[in-house]
């Protein structure tokens, strides 16, 4: 990468030192993915371990399967790369590199909540470096990403750009006889047409249909080659990523006729979600601001029960375990409190029918980064 870049990646590598300084760390030890890509522009997947130490002075290194290292040089913005082959240590090649750097019997700071840092790798590197510390920073890895650097909201909007685009587009190409697949078809080829990374459009699905006492299921469901039939309601989120940020964007689609009280539904989820998403001012309680939808919604009769969080963290995205990112979520026990250059991903649904919004936080208060019209979509 260019110097240009590597200015670009200086505030991020400031704000993790900041926290290793805090901890009083030499070293900090990097394997979780988005954290990896965060901090150096790249990201790839563990198949086998891999990590980057950054030292609290100087450029970080990358260790990683040599078959990766022509991608690894061509997306970092520093010129540090150590690889093993498939058949070597991973875990050995990390510690090698480690202690070729002084850092064998150093303060090595490291995040156990991390995915990629598992019981077996703390086992393994402390084995293998027996008079190195490693320092404990949990949850560093999600904590340092929260509040978002100009830049990486750009990339943001941008896909928040493209969900707008895909769904305005759905809108009149959903008749009954069509199948879900084909639509779930025509949302991917679209995204890629707008310049997402892959055309993965997020959950396309039937939903239970309105009445059904609060179900939600139909969220997370599938049925990708249910044929559409007047009456239902195609649930359609749409994930679409630019360099790896993501943006989310739920609407329900009328195939045909709604049913009874659907449109009414929307309407006083929409009107809820609105109160609670003008309340998402630097300094809200996240507690408060879930409450103003999960009361009101349950007073409502919309619901019998509400499990599940009303909205959480949205930013970068890698080959990870996870396709939604809690480690800030809204709930009745969530003790954060909202700050500029947070985006969240708020959504609502109740009786079949579910809405939503990628929202920014900022200094003026709310900003919605997706601005489809706020209404049920037709098919």
């Amino acid at each position: 990468m260019s110097g240009a870049a590597a200015e670009r990646f200086a505030p991020r590598m400031a704000r993790l030192r900041k926290a290793m300084a805090a901890g009083g760390c030499d070293a900090f030890l990097a394997d979780h993915a988005e954290l990896i890509a965060w901090i150096c522009g790249y990201t790839v997947s563990e198949t086998l371990y891999r990590a980057v130490i950054v030292p609290m002075e100087g450029a970080p290194c990358f260790v990683l399967r040599s078959i990766d290292a022509g991608p690894c040089r061509s997306g970092v913005w520093f010129e540090e790369v150590a690889t093993f082959d498939d058949h070597e240590d991973p875990h050995g090649a990390v510690a090698k590199a480690l202690a070729a750097r002084g850092f064998s019997g150093a303060r090595i700071g490291v995040d156990p909540v991390s995915y990629g840092h598992t019981a077996s790798t703390a086992q393994r590197l402390a084995g293998l470096l027996p008079d190195a510390r490693f320092v404990p920073l949990p949850g560093v890895s999600d904590r340092v990403r929260a509040c978002k650097f100009v830049d990486e909201i750009d990339a943001i909007a941008a896909a928040a750009a493209i969900a707008d685009q895909c769904m305005l587009g759905l809108e009149g190409h959903v008749p009954p006889g069509r199948t879900v697949r084909e639509v779930a078809a025509a949302a991917a080829a679209a995204q890629l047409r707008f310049g997402a990374d892959d055309g993965g459009p997020g959950p396309i699905l039937v939903s239970g249909g309105h009445g059904t006492g609060g179900h939600v299921d139909f969220l997370h469901g599938s049925g990708l080659d249910r044929t559409l039939m007047p009456g239902d309601i195609l649930h359609v989120e749409l994930t679409p990523r630019v360099g790896n940020y993501g943006a989310r964007l739920m609407r329900p689609v009328f195939v045909g006729d709604p049913p009874a009280g659907a449109r009414e539904t929307f309407q006083q989820l929409a009107e809820i979600q609105d109160r609670q998403i003008a309340a998402m001012r630097p300094g809200a309680a996240a507690r408060d601001v879930d409450s103003l939808l999960r009361t009101a919604v349950l007073d409502a009769g919309l619901r019998s029960d509400y499990g599940n969080v009303t909205g959480y963290a949205m930013g970068l995205y890698a080959r990870t375990p996870r396709p939604s990112d809690f480690s800030q979520s809204f709930h009745p026990g969530a003790d954060f409190r909202l700050e500029p250059g947070q985006v969240f991903h708020m959504y609502a649904s109740a009786q079949g029918v579910a809405l939503s919004e990628t929202v920014l936080v900022t200094d003026a208060g709310p900003r919605l980064l997706t601005t489809c019209p706020r209404r049920p979509m037709k098919g």
